[in-house]
C-alpha cells in the first residue's frame, strides 16, 4: 500500500526525532526473514530500548538529514531495517549481534556512531561496549583502588608488628 504525502511526512518526522536523540544507528538487510523472526527481533529491541523501523530508503535519507547519522545517507540501499540505540551506544548492536547468532538471514550493512559510519565488522566491537551501569561500576572501581591501596599501606606496619609479636610468642611457647 502506497503512503500518502502526509503519511510520508509523519514517518520522516518520527524517524528524524528518534535519530536526533539516538546514540548509535545500525542498518541491516532483512531479506529472507520470516514474520515470526522479525516479530521476535522487534520484541527484543523494544525490551532493550532500541527503536526499530523498516523505512523506505528515500524517507530514511530525509530523516537522517541534519542529524549525527547523516553519514549513512549515501549507503542506504536495499531492503533495510534501521535500529537506533536510545539508552546507550551498544544496545542496538547487542540486539543485532544476539539475533544474528540465531538467524543468519539478517545481514548488517552499516554501523554509525558519533557522526561516523563504520562497516559491519564493527558491530561486534560496539556490542561489547559497557552499558551505563557497567561503566559506572568500572569507574567506581578505578576511583576506589588508590584509596584501598593507601589504607593497606597505612595498616601494614601495625599488621607486621602484630605478626612479629605472634611469631615471638609462638617461638617462646615452643621452647
Amino acid at each position: 500500500m502506497a503512503l500518502r504525502l502526509e503519511d510520508k511526512k509523519a514517518v520522516v518526522a518520527e524517524v528524524a526525532a528518534v535519530a536526533a536523540k539516538a546514540h548509535s544507528a545500525i542498518a541491516a538487510e532483512y531479506r529472507g526473514l520470516t514474520v515470526a523472526s522479525l516479530t521476535e527481533l522487534r520484541k527484543t529491541a523494544r525490551d532493550s530500548g532500541v527503536y526499530l523501523r523498516v523505512v523506505k530508503n528515500t524517507l530514511a535519507r530525509r530523516a537522517v538529514d541534519g542529524t549525527a547519522f547523516e553519514c549513512m545517507k549515501d549507503s542506504l540501499a536495499g531492503p533495510l531495517i534501521l535500529a537506533f540505540s536510545l539508552e546507550d551506544p551498544g544496545s542496538a548492536a547487542r540486539v543485532f549481534a544476539d539475533f544474528v547468532k540465531q538467524n543468519d538471514k539478517l545481514v548488517v550493512k552499516l554501523v554509525a556512531v558519533g557522526g561516523k559510519q563504520y562497516g559491519p565488522g564493527e558491530l561486534e566491537r560496539l556490542s561489547k561496549l559497557p552499558n551505563r551501569e557497567q561503566a559506572l561500576a568500572m569507574l567506581m572501581g578505578v576511583m576506589k583502588a588508590p584509596i584501598q591501596k593507601l589504607v593497606r599501606t597505612l595498616a601494614e606496619p601495625h599488621a607486621k608488628l602484630v605478626r612479629t609479636i605472634a611469631a615471638i610468642k609462638d617461638q617462646k611457647q615452643a621452647a
